[in-house]
Parts: C-alpha cells; sequence; structure tokens
C-alpha cells in the first residue's frame, strides 16, 4: 500500500510540533500556533474542517499547562497526547463483533440481516461478495439478496459473486419492489436456516429522494439487525457529504470504506467516525474476496503517529 499524503504531511506537521516546543509550561497560545501547520495538514489530507478543528483542540487542552522539565524530550509526551485524541475520536461508538452477533441471533432461530447503502460506483456489490465470503470463511452460511432491481446488470454482477463464493441468491425480475425481494430473503433464509443475509441495494445519489424513500421502505419491511454505508475513501469529503446525508435520511449503524489501497489523502476514515458516530467496521484493501480487513483504529492512528 503506497505512503498516504495525509499520513506523509502529519508526520511533518507532528515533527515541527515537538521541534518547535521549548518552553518549560506549554501555554494555550503557543500550541494555538503550532498546531496551525498540523491542522491545516489534516485538512489538506481530506479531513474536514470541523474534525480537524476538534482534533486540534482536543491535543491544545490536553497539553496546555503541562509542565516540561529542562532537557526533558517532549516527544513521547507529544506523541501520547496526539494518540490518545484520535483513539477518543474512534471510540464514538462500541465496536462490532459481527460474527458473534450473528451467532446470538442463530441461536434464536433466527437469520442476522444487513443491508447496504452508499452511492453509484463505491464498490458496495463487491464489498457485500466480500462480507460473505469473510462468513462463510467463519463457517457461517449465507444468502444475497438483489434488491436493485433498477439499475441493467446489477442482478448479473452480484450472481457472477455468488457462483464464484458459493452462496445461495435471490433475486426477482427487474423493476419489482425492492423490499419484496429482501423480504423473500429473509424469508428463505428462516426457513433453511441460513446464518446471514446480505442485502444489495441500487446505488443513488444522496439527493434522489424517491430512491432514499425507497430504501426506508426495504428497512420498514425487514426490520435489518445492521444497517451499512459503503463509502469509497477516494472521494474525500464527497464520502463524509455522502455519509451524513445517508444518516440524517435514513440512518445506519456502520460503515464500511472501499478502495483504502489507493487513497493518497486517507482522511474520509477519520472524518466519517467523527462526523457520524458511527464505527467503521471494515476496509476494503484490493480487489480480491479476502482483501476486506477488519478496521481498528490502530491502523490509523500509528500511520498519523509515529512510534
Amino acid at each position: 500500500m503506497g505512503k498516504s499524503k495525509l499520513f506523509e504531511k502529519l508526520r511533518k506537521a507532528f515533527n515541527q510540533l515537538i521541534e518547535g516546543i521549548t518552553t518549560k509550561e506549554l501555554s494555550e497560545k503557543d500550541l494555538s500556533d503550532k498546531l496551525w501547520d498540523f491542522q491545516l495538514a489534516l485538512i489538506e489530507g481530506d479531513v474536514a474542517v470541523p474534525v480537524a478543528e476538534e482534533i486540534s483542540n482536543k491535543v491544545k487542552e490536553k497539553l496546555s499547562g503541562q509542565k516540561i522539565k529542562r532537557f526533558e524530550d517532549v516527544t513521547p509526551l507529544i506523541k501520547k497526547t496526539l494518540r490518545e485524541s484520535l483513539i477518543e475520536l474512534f471510540s464514538v461508538s462500541n465496536p462490532l463483533d459481527l460474527v458473534e452477533k450473528v451467532k446470538e441471533k442463530r441461536a434464536k432461530g433466527e437469520p442476522y440481516v444487513i443491508v447496504f447503502f452508499g452511492v453509484n460506483g463505491v464498490g458496495k456489490t463487491t464489498t457485500i461478495a466480500k462480507l460473505a465470503k469473510y462468513f462463510m470463511d467463519k463457517g457461517l452460511s449465507v444468502v444475497l439478496a438483489c434488491s436493485d432491481t433498477f439499475r441493467a446488470g446489477a442482478e448479473e454482477q452480484l450472481e457472477f459473486h455468488a457462483k464464484r463464493i458459493g452462496a445461495k441468491m435471490i433475486k426477482h425480475r427487474y423493476g419489482a419492489d425492492p423490499a419484496a425481494v429482501a423480504y423473500d430473503a429473509v424469508a428463505y433464509a428462516r426457513s433453511k436456516g441460513i446464518n446471514v443475509v446480505l442485502i444489495d441495494t441500487a446505488g443513488r445519489m444522496q439527493t434522489d429522494r424517491d430512491l432514499m424513500d425507497e430504501l426506508k421502505k426495504i428497512v420498514k419491511v425487514i426490520r435489518p439487525d445492521l444497517s451499512v454505508f459503503v463509502g469509497d475513501a477516494l472521494t474525500g469529503n464527497d464520502a463524509v457529504d455522502q455519509a451524513q446525508k445517508f444518516m440524517n435520511d435514513v440512518g445506519f449503524d456502520a460503515v464500511i470504506l472501499t478502495k483504502v489501497d489507493a487513497d493518497v489523502r486517507g482522511g474520509a476514515a477519520i472524518s466519517i467516525a467523527s462526523v457520524t458516530r458511527k464505527p467503521i467496521i471494515f476496509l476494503g484493501v484490493g480487489q480480491r474476496y479476502e482483501d476486506l480487513i477488519p478496521f481498528t483504529p490502530k491502523w490509523i492512528i500509528d500511520k498519523v503517529v509515529p512510534d
């Protein structure tokens, strides 16, 4: 994975911050001046302006008034403070152990139902196939549902993946009611004892009111255990705007970011976690089915703040 420009800028700003601390007591004014470059680096890396300000303010609040002994190396203190501030940012919601959640639901005789939202082109359908493979590798059975009944080729695309990974797929004719497809998939899983239902929906712009209402109908009909927003890390602040709009109009419980392996900025993960206050659960890091990795805050933090 190539180095992110955001991470490179942050490391440079981080080192400048350390080099600029020479006083015996860290004052708010001095920290404000020193943290400005750090905040700019965040913004240039597609971190939303309010989020960059939030991170800088957290660091300033924690460091202000700290006593520095003569000849003391302030590097460990600065690193510790930055890491703590980012950990707090990513700890806005409890992480999800999906496998455990599925097993708990299965113990009640019910399938675990996940529905996916996102705009066109983010890799939502491929991500669903990757997650299906992830569950199947854990010994869980999966059925896929194509509730994208409008886009030409949508059923064929999902069916291609289903056949490759060996999963059952439920579909209706094009133009059918997407909520009915989702309902039938859940009923099928319940009758066959299948553990997980993954529901693909039509990719849409977040400004399309009719299609947003369609998503609300799917959610109302099937009452999913988990609703997931799939965002493209390469789109930076656009992904943040999309996530915020989907959050306000439909609501979701978690985030999966795709194309992280090609991301040259890196700010989307930081911004989405802060803006939505929802956990990022997986990262797409390649084209293979295996290229979906569980997200941990440490993955980002280790790149932003060097050990």
